[in-house]
């Protein structure tokens, strides 16, 4: 039998760092090692699931197969410098990074290997599938809307899951760049892609792509009833990309 994937966790007192540490009690094949929160959290020194959290990546990395990242994109940076140093992988589910950020990760993806999901749903990794094939195979004629709702916690707008659709089905069809904005005034600009956004309550996540073209329209939807679905399929990402050469891989490259 083979030893389990061992992780670190940074983010580890937030929402989805809790998930994530709930999620793997009882689980085969993976350990988390570390809780990592960012320099001068509250957090800091408290006991959860048996581990102090602290704030050292490079000793956590030390004893870890893989780093695991539910943070914020300032940590991520960071983080991601030292897995570099470390030669080790990064699973990350940050979103609302800028694009310097994500070229960093790409960059990254040539010397480690590096897997960035904005959404650790494998429902969501099917969804991006199935939105690629129905704009390339429904085209300009049908106006695509996304919608999106949240909980009033969440900082970010458009979704970091919102914005990945909308960029795939973008380049399925060769469409005009992806804008987010929410402020819809005037004619539609035709190949755009429009955004609505709800903030509110505790909704865990729900995403629904529009095609609507000439007397038809399709809808495909996503809904998380729990964020235990994130932190199984991170769970399954930090698996599955430990041992893997350096990459920029998706959650889709584990199904």
């Amino acid at each position: 039998m083979s030893a389990p994937v061992r992780f670190a966790l940074l983010g580890a007192s937030g929402r989805m760092g809790q998930a994530v540490m709930d999620a793997v009690v009882g689980q085969d094949g993976i350990q988390v090692t570390a809780a990592l929160v960012r320099p001068g959290s509250a957090s800091f020194g408290k006991v959860t699931h048996g581990l102090t959290y602290t704030c050292d990546i490079a000793q956590a990395l030390a004893q870890a197969d893989v780093l695991v990242d539910f943070s914020l994109p300032e940590s991520t940076a960071q983080a991601l410098e030292a897995c570099l140093k470390a030669s080790k992988p990064l699973v990350t589910g940050v979103t609302g990074m800028d694009e310097a950020l994500k070229a960093r990760l790409a960059q990254a993806g040539k010397r480690i290997p590096v897997l960035a999901a904005p959404n650790m749903s494998l429902g969501v990794a099917l969804l991006l599938r199935m939105v690629e094939q129905a704009a390339t195979v429904l085209g300009q004629d049908f106006d695509i809307e996304v919608s999106e709702a949240h909980h009033r916690h969440k900082k970010d707008a458009p979704s970091g899951t919102a914005l990945a659709l909308a960029e795939a089905m973008a380049r399925a069809r060769g469409s005009v760049p992806v804008v987010p904005g929410t402020d819809r005034r005037g004619i539609r600009e035709p190949g755009s892609i429009g955004f609505s956004v709800v903030r509110a309550g505790d909704i865990v996540g729900e995403h629904t792509v529009l095609f609507a073209g000439t007397g038809e329209r399709l809808e495909l939807s996503h809904r998380a009833q729990s964020r235990a679905t994130f932190a199984h399929g991170a769970l399954r990402a930090a698996r599955w990309i430990a041992g893997k050469p350096a990459g920029l891989y998706k959650l889709s490259d584990t199904l």
